[in-house]
């Protein structure tokens, strides 16, 4: 049992025995059964302030309010406050901040391998969770994530942000509608995958770094810059480009081919190696190919019997050129413009379903389907042959070797909960 559910528990106790305990129970709930009310902002704490954090809290709407920060590394804490002029609370453990700030939800972008404990852990405490994409490391903590926030009943959005956006909303559904005709072909980029360690010289650990809190529940190994720094190309931190753009590129296959909530039934690698070219195949026969050297890193390109489309983060286009004729008004996709990766009117969304208690348009399921069979794709891989998947159970029938890729050995410490 975690540390979370028994503060919880004492919350719950103390409650009943008429103890004041009004400092740890969330902003928000004077707003109705767990939520803050209408006119009130939701109080944010960020978990991870690198440089996608920071991009977020220039992001974060008028009903939102920043009231802390954590980071395991303490020097870009104080780099946070100092750029952003801002008094927030710091903590170098999220855990700490769970504990004692007053707080209604929570953004979490910390590196792939560091990001479902402190989602799972937010949950627990009772708080709502916007979570960067990728959404998780394995397959299997993906399911544990999702039975943990269906457990605790909290507002869950991944940021997959093309989820919503204008143009790509309506592209997804002119082809999950039908609107090309029968789909004949899918093609999306092959993106590269990660790295398996090598050795690499140790270095002193930074002033003012927990690197064991940073490594959370990756194998423990000597410091070095590449590491922590470089996390993205290392198997044990990632999947590489094939979860990090991949995250948005297959969320958006998955989108428009209707498939949201399930994944492929067969994968196979087409050329060996971690870079190498992949090809799934759904139920229902659809085939989608992973093979594209340059193409639309934020979607695929699809082939239907009456045109062609092309979709991609904000935008699309179809061959023939003209074959959309009530397409959205071109000025929908201004306010997704701009450096930073804007995610203001997603995490709007976000707000706003925290208000109404209803699914954002990125729930938690969505966002760990989706990265699922980036998962996939990296496992056959790794494997080097066809797979058979069944998307209901979420495993390989049978096949033991492909199976142990589900899931990963966690340090004492960082273990996922036996019971959510």
């Amino acid at each position: 049992m975690s540390y979370v559910v028994r503060r919880r528990r004492f919350l719950k106790h103390a409650a009943a025995a008429g103890v004041a305990a009004a400092y740890f129970v969330p902003a928000g709930v004077l707003g109705g059964p767990g939520r803050p009310g209408a006119g009130e902002r939701v109080i944010l704490g960020f978990i991870g302030c690198g440089g996608r954090a920071r991009q977020l809290m220039d992001h974060v709407p008028a009903g939102g309010r920043i009231a802390a920060v954590s980071d395991c590394y303490r020097p870009r804490l104080a780099d946070t406050l100092k750029e952003k002029q801002s008094d927030w609370k710091i903590y170098q453990s999220y855990r700490d901040m769970l504990d004692k700030e007053t707080l209604d939800a929570v953004v979490i972008a910390t590196p792939d391998h560091a990001r479902v404990l402190p989602c799972i852990h937010a949950c627990q405490a009772g708080l709502d969770v916007y979570a960067e994409k990728p959404l998780t490391l394995t397959v299997r903590e993906g399911r544990v994530l999702v039975d943990t926030v269906r457990k605790y009943n909290r507002v869950f959005q991944v940021g997959s942000q093309q989820r919503t956006m204008e143009m790509n909303r309506f592209a997804c559904e002119l082809v999950r509608s039908g609107g090309i005709g029968r789909i004949t072909r899918v093609q999306g980029v092959c993106y590269p995958g990660p790295r398996n360690y090598e050795g690499l010289p140790e270095q002193p650990v930074p002033e003012g770094d927990d690197w064991d809190a940073w490594q959370a529940q990756a194998e423990a190994r000597p410091f070095n810059h590449a590491l922590q720094f470089g996390w993205m190309a290392w198997r044990d931190y990632s999947g590489g480009q094939m979860t990090n753009w991949g995250a948005h590129g297959v969320d958006q296959i998955q989108w428009a081919l209707g498939k949201s909530l399930t994944g492929p039934v067969e994968i196979w690698p087409v050329d060996q190696g971690p870079d190498g070219k992949v090809s799934m195949r759904y139920a229902d026969g659809v085939q989608v190919d992973y093979e594209l050297d340059r193409g639309p890193m934020g979607g695929g390109i699809f082939t239907g019997t009456e045109a062609k489309i092309e979709v991609n983060r904000n935008k699309f286009t179809t061959n023939p050129p003209d074959f959309v004729k009530n397409g959205p008004d071109p000025a929908v996709a201004q306010p997704w413009e701009g450096a930073g990766w804007i995610a203001r009117p997603h995490i709007q969304n976000w707000l706003d379903a925290i208000k109404t208690r209803e699914k954002p348009n990125a729930d938690v399921e969505i966002g760990h389907r989706s990265i699922s069979v980036c998962h996939l794709a990296n496992i056959a891989r790794e494997v080097g042959r066809r797979l058979q998947w069944d998307p209901e159970r979420e495993t390989f029938p049978g096949d033991d070797e492909a199976n142990a890729y589900l899931d990963r050995p966690r340090r004492k410490g960082w273990e996922l909960p036996e019971r959510v």
